[in-house]
């Protein structure tokens, strides 16, 4: 019999519920696998758990991004890394809803395990990988800041309201350069976003036409210190795409290099959590063809290789 080792933040969202577990486990051995279930218990359990785990068939996340991005972590640590998959119970859950799933967490289980093992490139920044999104910059602390219990008991209402508040607080500039291809280029920045995902706090097609195996993530500059303007900007954005949108510089690429004039104060945010890492330069490049076992929902939308 296959092996599955589920991990699950007994923390996230309003939906994962303890008396459940006997119910998922029972689904997912009536697949074929002998389920061991293992509750996080602090920051960065997941990762520990899955950098000493030895052989399994499959690492299930159950949680939000957060948890899916420690256990990635975790993964890409090993010499033999192993298969993922990602029951989303999170907040925003950006990327299970990406992925295909909704939010019942037995039919997830099971779409999941129907599914189909996928190669997704997983970006690095400064050899730390995010699943999905890194941001600088204005608004781009909120996930981070926003108090646990807040987001608990009022999900991704938490995130707006924090949203609403940061709206009326000073937009700094932050001077640096940035290298894409050899080209280097200086200016002055509120903000930096880059992702490898079409879905982004909690907005769909954030872009429409992502890939998750092209080795490419997409990049997104912000010039504007305005608070409309950037949020005139962002609505151009969703509406006409990234391309020749006044304010923003827009690319896709599969390395970056970016190095800021001075040590900046404010954090990155990776996967909706605070990157520890303060440096003055930050590389962020691509690792290819990590296992995901993945819904067949979404697949011909999202990869270049299509569904067998």
């Amino acid at each position: 019999m296959k092996t599955c080792v589920v991990i699950y933040n007994p923390n996230s969202g309003h939906t994962l519920r303890k008396t459940m577990i006997p119910k998922y486990k029972e689904i997912i051995e009536n697949h074929g696998y002998k389920a061991t279930f293992i509750a996080t218990e602090y920051k960065g359990h997941a990762k520990e758990i899955v950098s000493h785990l030895g052989h399994v068939d499959l690492i299930m996340s159950m949680g939000g991004d957060g948890t899916f991005n420690e256990i990635m972590c975790g993964n890409l640590q090993r010499k033999q890394r192993l298969v993922l998959a990602h029951i989303p119970v999170g907040t925003t859950n950006d990327v299970g809803v990406m992925f295909g799933y909704g939010k019942d967490i037995e039919k997830n289980i099971h779409m999941c395990l129907t599914g189909e093992v996928k190669g997704l490139d997983i970006p690095l920044i400064n050899r730390r990988p995010f699943v999905y999104v890194a941001g600088f910059g204005k608004f781009l602390d909120i996930p981070y800041e926003t108090p646990r219990s807040l987001k608990k008991k009022f999900g991704h209402m938490a995130y707006l309201w924090a949203g609403f508040k940061d709206f009326f607080r000073v937009t700094k500039n932050y001077k640096l350069s940035y290298i894409i291809d050899g080209v280097e280029k200086k200016g002055l920045y509120s903000f930096i976003l880059i992702s490898s995902a079409n879905r982004i706090a909690g907005f769909n097609n954030f872009y429409k036409d992502v890939k998750l195996d092209d080795n490419l993530f997409e990049i997104l500059f912000c010039t504007y210190t305005r608070r409309l303007d950037i949020i005139k900007a962002f609505g151009m954005l969703r509406a006409t795409g990234p391309n020749n949108v006044s304010g923003l510089e827009f690319h896709r690429a599969s390395n970056i290099k970016i190095t800021f004039d001075e040590h900046p104060k404010k954090a990155w945010c990776v996967d909706g959590e605070k990157l520890e890492i303060r440096t003055k330069t930050y590389e962020i490049k691509n690792e290819k063809n990590v296992q995901i076992l993945m819904p067949k929902k979404n697949i011909d939308k999202l990869f270049v290789k299509k569904s067998n």
